[in-house]
């Protein structure tokens, strides 16, 4: 086994030896023995020298630096015809509990809702459109799709000036552009939650900054999030914990083994700035992938209003308050067998209900 340092005195053919000699040498041997039989131990404590692959933790999860490196393979007991391997961090490992993952030979498809079981949403926005968060069935065919074997390309695809929806978070969340469907920064202009997220005009909830919390959640070292050309997201530092440094345009650079990853920055683009990777892009868009189906007509921005709470009350029914001129108004909303029903409370307790059946 790996680790363990074996040692054998060889065999000597004496001719000619005293026997004064032959009793020196059998105390020489039983001193080798002795030193021998106390050396694994030493072994076993003592650190590896920098060119020995020592694995100590064979259940723990790869760290980021061996994201990009072949498979490692375990030693197994003897008798055994099996081999144990710790796999790479990928996009088909690499999602939390609440999305749905499976790979095939060149792509990972993610399933989810949309919707963050890590923390709430909408509290803290100031510039607020009337949309609420709504599950949302990325599922099947309209599952996020990210490739697995990522390729840098001739023509990358800027942020500044295009590309909508960029890269998908661990957690199942969507990120899109830092700009708003109108060019402007949606955090500058107070369009976003805490979390960096809010709902669209297809009520879909989706991110327009790195989601940084999830740092805390999977560690520093593992991306958290994958931008839809393939390549890692991570954090506010490298996976080892040092200061980022050298980033380009698209807030991307390559690390010491020459693999690319991206960087989330608290400055403009705050997350990736575009694609650097290889894909299919038509009329502003990733293709393909999948679409959030609104089932009422977009809201209209709402001069004044800051969101202050947000709930669930129960399965697949949602909370809102917000205020606006120092009142608070509630909107109440389920979703049921494809039927959305949206109660509004103003500060009077006077209610309005509407239904929508896509």
């Amino acid at each position: 086994m790996r680790g363990v340092v074996d040692y054998q005195i060889g065999e000597h053919t004496m001719k000619k030896v005293s026997i004064i000699a032959l009793v020196l040498l059998l105390l020489v041997a039983c001193s080798g023995a002795d030193e021998v039989a106390s050396r694994p131990t030493e072994v076993a404590t003592s650190a590896p020298s920098p060119t020995e692959a020592v694995i100590t933790d064979p259940t723990a999860a790869p760290t980021a630096s061996e994201s990009d490196a072949t498979p490692v393979e375990m030693p197994v007991e003897e008798g055994t015809d099996s081999t144990e391997t710790v796999p790479p961090i990928t996009a088909c490992n690499a999602f939390l509990d609440n999305t749905t993952i499976h790979c095939e030979a060149d792509t990972a498809f993610v399933e989810s809702d949309g919707l963050p079981t890590t923390h709430d949403m909408m509290v803290g926005i100031v510039s607020w459109q009337q949309q609420v968060p709504l599950p949302q069935a990325y599922t099947g065919d309209n599952a996020w799709q990210i490739p697995l074997a990522p390729e840098l390309s001739d023509n990358p695809i800027s942020g500044a000036n295009d590309l909508f929806r960029g890269a998908i978070a661990v957690n199942g969340v969507p990120i899109f552009n830092a700009l708003n469907n109108r060019g402007d920064d949606a955090y500058l202009a107070g369009e976003l939650d805490q979390w960096g997220g809010h709902s669209g005009r297809g009520d879909d909830y989706h991110y327009h900054i790195a989601p940084t919390h999830l740092q805390d959640i999977v560690g520093i070292d593992q991306p958290i999030a994958y931008a839809l050309d393939g390549f890692p997201i991570y954090g506010l530092t490298e996976p080892d914990g040092s200061p980022v440094v050298g980033l380009d345009e698209y807030n991307g650079h390559f690390d010491d083994d020459g693999n690319y990853h991206y960087h989330a920055t608290e400055t403009y683009p705050y997350i990736n700035g575009g694609l650097r990777g290889v894909v299919d892009y038509q009329n502003g868009q990733v293709e393909p992938q999948p679409q959030a189906l609104p089932v009422r007509p977009a809201g209209e921005p709402l001069p004044g209003a800051e969101v202050t709470a947000f709930s669930q009350t129960g399965s697949n029914a949602y909370s809102l308050q917000y205020t606006l001129n120092n009142e608070t108004y509630t909107v109440n909303y389920t979703v049921e067998n494809e039927t959305y029903t949206f109660e509004f409370i103003d500060p009077a307790g006077n209610s309005t209900v509407e239904t929508y059946t896509p």
